[in-house]
């Protein structure tokens, strides 16, 4: 999710453990990468799925809203994020970033900076940044282990190939993805944030978070998103993603 849902969004912070889950003595980077990549379906289920679409509430203190996210392989990405009818759109496909934002008076879509569409090049990953994050031109480091409201995991630096950092909390149990932080540098500014993961349940072979607790990092205030439904391979028309006629150039 990025500054659409992100901002108004995001993990729970408590979830079972997966059963048969291995715990790990001295692990390289790659292993436990591999070990995250099984845990969540493994590689064959995760690059079987083409499309996906996410809905659900997005709650901050009383404010409350509605959000879809859909994904269409290999690198596109659209969310909505709806009030009272009204949607705020952030899409990216492949190449273009944009937005109509009703809410400040926009109808006519704009083009977004390399800047402001980060977290949207980030969400059109459809299989994450650690999956063949070396083909990506990432860089992986494991940092050894922190603890996540008292759950052990292994503390993984991955440096995008922009030089953006994510740090991958991953339990040493499940596997699973408990928490990731993220250093983005936004006009020549770092912005900190952070996003815990949690219940997870299964589509199509396939491990999901379906809640999410995102703020800036070292804040007690986190915005809350719960995901209602999870569709895998469901028809998704590439037009949704492209800039409509009229976007700003």
């Amino acid at each position: 999710m990025t500054r659409s849902l992100l901002a108004f969004a995001s993990a729970a912070l408590f979830f079972p453990l997966l059963a048969g889950a291995q715990s790990a003595g001295n692990l390289t980077v790659d292993e436990i990468i591999a070990k995250n990549i099984q845990a969540r379906g493994g590689l064959e289920k995760l690059k079987a799925v083409k499309t996906i679409r996410s809905s659900g509430k997005i709650t901050s203190g009383d404010f409350r809203a509605r959000f879809v996210q859909e994904n269409l392989r290999p690198s596109q990405v659209r969310e909505e994020f709806i009030i009272q009818g009204m949607a705020e759109i952030e899409a990216y496909d492949g190449k273009t970033g944009w937005r109509v934002d009703p809410f400040q008076g926009r109808k006519d879509p704009d083009r977004l900076s390399a800047d402001d569409m980060k977290g949207l090049v980030e969400a059109a990953d459809i299989d994450g940044q650690l999956v063949d994050y070396k083909n990506k031109d990432h860089r992986a480091e494991l940092m050894g282990h922190d603890p996540v409201e008292g759950t052990d995991c292994y503390k993984i630096k991955l440096t995008l190939s922009n030089g953006d950092v994510k740090y991958y909390y991953i339990d040493t149990d499940s596997f699973l993805e408990l928490k990731v932080e993220t250093e983005r540098t936004i006009r020549g500014t770092i912005q900190y944030a952070e996003t815990y993961y949690g219940d997870y349940e299964e589509v199509n072979g396939v491990y999901y978070p379906f809640a999410f607790e995102q703020g800036q990092k070292g804040s007690s205030f986190r915005t809350k998103l719960t995901v209602d439904k999870v569709e895998v391979n469901v028809p998704i028309a590439g037009s949704l993603f492209v800039i409509p006629e009229g976007g700003a150039k």
